[in-house]
């Protein structure tokens, strides 16, 4: 299953999830706090390499 993620006004969307409805494309919307859990995560996932780092020289590369 591939998603879509779809900004703009909301005659453009209504018009958008219109056609979409049918197409038989299920639509579901999310507000903004979930988009920003669902982007955090998916950067997480694709930074995560498995390899510890030492705690000392990761608070002293985020130091100001």
């Amino acid at each position: 299953m591939e998603y879509a993620i779809i900004s703009g006004g909301s005659k453009d969307i209504q018009l958008l999830v219109t056609i979409a409805k049918k197409m038989e494309i299920n639509v579901q919307f999310i507000n903004k706090e979930d988009l920003e859990d669902f982007v955090m995560a998916k950067a997480i996932k694709e930074g995560e390499t498995g390899e510890l780092i030492d705690k000392a020289e990761f608070l002293k590369s985020t130091a100001l």
